[in-house]
């Protein structure tokens, strides 16, 4: 049933659940796992130029400590999976979507808040985004937290 599952990671706490039920679902069904951090460039461009290369390099830094943090659990497992990961540089919301297209994922796990989840109530807007746009499952895991 699932082959690919692509996990999206922002590298906020938040994600560590899902990051836990992807690994969990991919050993059930022997699947490849596509962890997946997407440069939100949004967050670059309104910035004054003299500090957008260091912010860029910031965001690059966080997105290598995420991918990081999936890659340590995952060899934390007695049983580990088939582990992939990726970035991706624009809109996250969109990029998560393309690349479960390009990856050809039976299915995608996304933490419900990520770094701007304060800003909306019941899902973040790039889980939202997801939910509403993504033809394949989505499992959106909030943090027990």
């Amino acid at each position: 049933m699932f082959e690919t599952v692509v996990v999206a990671t922002d590298g906020s706490e938040s994600v560590s659940r899902a990051v836990d039920c992807t690994l969990d679902l991919a050993r059930r069904f022997d699947a490849t796992v596509h962890a997946l951090y997407v440069v939100n460039e949004g967050r670059v461009q309104p910035l004054p130029e003299r500090v957008q290369k260091d912010v860029r390099s910031a965001l690059d830094e966080r997105g290598a400590e995420a991918l990081d943090r999936i890659a340590d659990a995952n060899r934390a497992l007695d049983d580990p999976v088939e582990l992939e990961t990726a970035v991706r540089v624009g809109r996250p919301g969109k990029e998560i979507v393309g690349y479960v297209d390009d990856v050809d994922a039976d299915g995608i796990a996304m933490g419900t808040r990520g770094r701007s989840g304060e800003h909306s109530f019941v899902l973040g807007s790039v889980a939202e985004h997801v939910v509403r746009t993504c033809p394949m499952p989505v499992l959106t895991v909030r943090q027990l937290e």
